[in-house]
């Protein structure tokens, strides 16, 4: 089941831990919306002429975040469209505030061992280097879980394919929008 939505009169900005689908949701939702869909990481990236793990490494976490941040201010002033951020941008108060300001977010939350079967799979996320996945989200959940919740929208997702959250998210959209 899809639900019918008009196009939404703001941005929409995914956040949540990594692992949580925001990409690969992002994707199938703008699709369904009839939107552009980008993604802060990807954006990051090419604004930067090197990959995140570079950045981290080169640079620390600190510049990243100040990046990306610059990178979302720029993206939420471009015609409306759903954007999928990494794990840490929400947790940015300045990121936050512009979120907030300027789209509607959506916290896409899951069980955490789901997350860190997930996650387990690739060695691509700085954070995860050589730690355990399910430690390090439990501890990441205890710290960003009280700022994702000052997301507009909270949907629950389960290990089901992708299209039943993003019907979630529709149907989300949809009672935020009735309630608006």
């Amino acid at each position: 089941m899809t639900a019918t939505l008009a196009p939404p009169p703001r941005t929409i900005v995914l956040v949540g831990l990594m692992g949580v689908g925001k990409s690969s949701v992002g994707r199938r939702l703008a699709y369904a919306l009839g939107l552009p869909f980008k993604d802060a990481d990807t954006e990051v990236e090419a604004a930067a002429g090197r990959t995140i793990p570079e950045i981290f490494a080169d640079l620390g976490e600190a510049a990243f975040r100040d990046g990306e941040r610059r990178v979302i201010a720029r993206l939420l002033d471009e015609p409306v469209h759903v954007l999928a951020t990494g794990g840490g941008a929400f947790v940015d108060p300045k990121t936050r505030e512009l979120i907030k300001e300027r789209a509607t977010s959506i916290w896409l939350k899951a069980d955490l061992e789901i997350l860190a079967r997930r996650v387990g799979r690739k060695d691509s996320r700085p954070l995860l280097r050589n730690r355990d996945p399910l430690e390090v989200l439990t501890q990441l959940a205890e710290t960003r879980y009280p700022l994702y919740a000052e997301a507009d929208i909270v949907v629950e997702t389960a290990d089901t394919p992708h299209q039943v959250a993003v019907d979630q998210v529709l149907a989300a959209l949809a009672a935020h929008e009735a309630a608006a």
